[in-house]
């Protein structure tokens, strides 16, 4: 019998091509939305750059351009600066910084994070100067959350970043850390009306110079704190800002910080504040861990030989003349010889002591501590009734 079986329908072959020409399409489309939008990237920017020119930032790329294709945008400047123009200074610059590279990414899945990678060196100069500080790091990021409605968060991270005092071809060693990062995020107002801002700072291995020898040696900070009082973001000269600050009655509330050099674990809290004369008031409540481990570094017994200023003396031991002081020491040399240096040698001894008299007794972090109030009193720095610092006026 011939065999009845009926032949295999032939499918038409173009359906085979339907998925390839689909996938075709929608990388054109993709390719055609993602160039449309790398060329409104540059406008946008240039855009963003007016406005923020506007209010006294100004912005300057020597060379851009877009990259990143398919999933995100790179937008890379070299040689960029930013100057901040003040206002009230006839429109004049008054402060420029200049760094090698920044590349600012963004994700198309995430439109409202940006992040930034920023090229070392940096150079910051004032108006119509030359640089007077070099910045550098190993590794400089940020990210800004909420655009491009106005920030939510923004976060700073640099390791390994130092900076040097320059003048002319020499270069001072300022300050220094193994990682340097800042946290902030705006909790009530707008970046134009009256923000309040709180932020974390984390210092690991820093070390600044010129400012106590203290600081000279390698400390981890953190600092969490909370500052009211700004009128607004629009860039204006420092002594403007705190001026504005404190007629405001602004003031910077540190919620926690913590200090570690060594052996020495401090924690502190409280608020402070400038008055009418530009100098830091205000009282923090610390906890410290060691704290006679870093009495010699307060200079007492420097002060000592030096000779000890009345001023000093009428705060500590009121009624005590410097004159009598330098006598007691002679008269004690000339008794027994060398017994007026001992006593000048072991002061740091009888200070510690004096100090852990202060306050009262406590645990920090497992062990022995003394509690007790940091004053900042017209920008001097005492520790009880010693005084260990002075701070500037700010304006």
């Amino acid at each position: 019998m011939p065999d009845m079986t009926p032949a295999p329908r032939r499918r038409p072959l173009w359906r085979l091509f339907i998925v390839p020409a689909l996938l075709v399409v929608a990388a054109a489309a993709w390719s055609a939305f993602w160039f449309y939008a790398a060329s409104e990237a540059g406008v946008r920017a240039d855009a963003w750059a007016a406005q923020e020119a506007k209010a006294g930032r100004v912005y300057a790329c020597g060379k851009r351009s877009v990259a990143g294709f398919p999933f995100r945008f790179e937008v890379r400047c070299d040689d960029a600066s930013v100057s901040l123009v003040s206002q009230t200074a006839g429109g004049q610059t008054a402060f420029t910084a200049r760094l090698a590279e920044i590349m600012v990414i963004a994700q198309i899945y995430q439109p409202k994070l940006l992040i930034a990678e920023f090229k070392a060196p940096a150079t910051l100069a004032d108006r119509g100067q030359p640089p007077s500080l070099k910045v550098n790091w190993t590794s400089g990021r940020s990210s800004v959350s909420g655009l491009p409605d106005i920030p939510q968060r923004a976060s700073i991270v640099f390791e390994n970043p130092s900076i040097d005092r320059v003048n002319g071809p020499v270069q001072t060693p300022l300050a220094r850390a193994s990682r340097a990062e800042l946290h902030g995020r705006l909790v009530e107002g707008s970046a134009k009306d009256h923000p309040v801002i709180e932020t974390a700072l984390q210092i690991a291995g820093g070390s600044v110079q010129e400012l106590h020898p203290l600081l000279s040696a390698p400390f981890d900070a953190g600092v969490e704190a909370k500052l009211t009082g700004l009128k607004d973001f629009s860039p204006k000269p420092w002594p403007e800002r705190f001026r504005e600050l404190q007629a405001a009655g602004g003031r910077v509330e540190i919620v926690r910080s913590r200090i570690q050099q060594g052996d020495l674990v401090s924690v502190a809290a409280g608020t402070l504040s400038l008055n009418a004369q530009g100098r830091i008031d205000g009282e923090l409540q610390m906890t410290v861990a060691g704290i006679e481990k870093v009495i010699p570094a307060l200079g007492i017994e420097k002060m000592l030989e030096e000779g000890v200023p009345q001023a000093t003396l009428d705060r500590v031991a009121p009624g005590v003349k410097t004159q009598d002081l330098n006598n007691l020491f002679g008269a004690l040399d000339r008794a027994i010889p060398g017994l007026g240096k001992a006593v000048k040698q072991n002061a740091n001894t009888g200070v510690a002591a004096g100090i852990n008299s202060l306050g009262k007794e406590a645990e920090l972090e497992g062990k022995k501590a003394r509690a007790f109030p940091l004053r900042f009193v017209d920008g001097a720095v005492f520790l009880g009734p010693l005084k260990v610092g002075q701070v500037p006026p700010l304006f």
